[in-house]
């Protein structure tokens, strides 16, 4: 499934694209510390302001998911950690659209490892990591200077009773637009 990664397209052509492959719930527990702290923030704070800002389907989603991340990152016995290589400015300081490059090249190769494991009929699951998490990942497994770690990303096969949350209907043809908006 990793090397799905490698055949999405990457600004640079080069794929510096790295992988740190996490098994065992001892070692996944350690590397995702800082998100019980995170979530818990999280829920104090944010959950009552983002009600007002989110799309009812959206909140319901939110509110279902953040207490679940934790338990699917810890239960998935697969965590990968996708790093990629950042050039030229920092990730969260860019100069330009252009600077985020390989950000998005990164994300592309993520999508292609989601749509692989789904093809196998495995279940995924990804968290973006906030606050301390980045660098706490990249000490604790000691990614080298100039890589950025994209998320946490859960490999494995969904619960059989798994809630499903209700997901927005898109009308495609509301969306494509013919040389103007």
């Amino acid at each position: 499934m990793l090397d799905a990664a490698f055949k999405a397209p990457t600004n640079d052509h080069l794929r510096q694209l790295e992988f740190v492959v996490v098994r065992g719930q001892e070692n996944i527990a350690r590397l995702i510390s800082p998100v019980t702290e995170n979530t818990r923030k999280i829920q104090e704070a944010g959950l009552q302001a983002a009600e007002s800002s989110m799309d009812k389907d959206e909140y319901a989603m939110f509110v279902d998911a953040l207490p679940k991340q934790k338990r699917m990152l810890m239960q998935s016995n697969c965590l990968v950690l996708p790093f990629f290589r950042q050039k030229d400015y920092p990730l969260c300081q860019p100069a330009d659209q252009s600077s985020l490059n390989y950000f998005a090249s990164a994300w592309a190769a993520v999508e292609n490892i989601l749509l692989a494991a789904t093809a196998e009929g495995l279940a995924c699951t990804f968290r973006i990591p906030i606050g301390n998490e980045p660098e706490y990942v990249k000490q604790a497994i000691g990614a080298p200077d100039g890589y950025e770690f994209t998320c946490f990303l859960a490999i494995g096969y969904a619960a059989p009773d798994a809630h499903i949350p209700k997901q927005k209907v898109i009308r495609v043809e509301d969306r494509i637009h013919e040389n103007m908006w």
